[in-house]
């Protein structure tokens, strides 16, 4: 028994000296430190994809913060877009009130006309102040992008065939852009 005990160890023992069991045993201590090198590998991707969501979050937040703000002040832009307008046009009212005073106080049909006169040309040289423009349409070829044909005339003058002979309501620009076409008649 001896002998065979001897075997069994020699035998185990000639096992664990064989090259190929020193390089598995090699290889297994390779791969435990390249599996922590991959682990941590990992774990910085990890960090990074959290630090690059971190962020595309807070710029997502920050671009819709900006959104709301960017509308809030359109909305305040479009409430008070009017209030330079409209507060130049308060002295105008201000000439009206008086100009309606004096028109029950007197009987003088030349003073109110001149008073009358003088409120209509404040009126206009405030809008006119204002990038406010009259269209010139009478003796003008009639033009669909300037002008709303209400009639036409026969007129035996054939120099004006196809021009606006007559305005009906006056055709304005604001800062040249046509804001109001001008109702005309044209003559055939």
């Amino acid at each position: 028994m001896d002998s065979t005990a001897e075997e069994t160890n020699n035998f185990s023992h000639e096992e664990m000296d064989t090259p190929e069991t020193n390089n598995e045993a090699e290889s297994s201590e390779q791969q435990e430190p390249a599996s922590t090198v991959e682990e941590n590998e990992i774990e910085k991707l990890r960090e990074e994809v959290n630090i690059q969501k971190d962020k595309y979050l807070r710029l997502f937040a920050e671009f819709e913060n900006f959104k709301r703000r960017n509308a809030k002040e359109r909305v305040e832009l479009i409430q008070t877009a009017g209030k330079e307008v409209i507060t130049s046009l308060l002295e105008v009212l201000d000439d009206c009130d008086r100009a309606e005073k004096q028109m029950n106080t007197t009987d003088d049909v030349q003073q109110i006309k001149q008073g009358v006169q003088l409120v209509f040309n404040k009126l206009r040289s405030t809008l006119q102040a204002k990038g406010l423009k009259p269209m010139e349409s009478i003796n003008t070829d009639f033009d669909v992008e300037k002008h709303e044909a209400v009639t036409g005339i026969e007129v035996a003058d054939k120099t004006k065939k196809g021009k606006v002979v007559d305005e009906i309501t006056k055709g304005y620009y604001l800062n040249d852009k046509l804001i109001r076409f001008a109702k005309v008649v044209v003559a055939k």
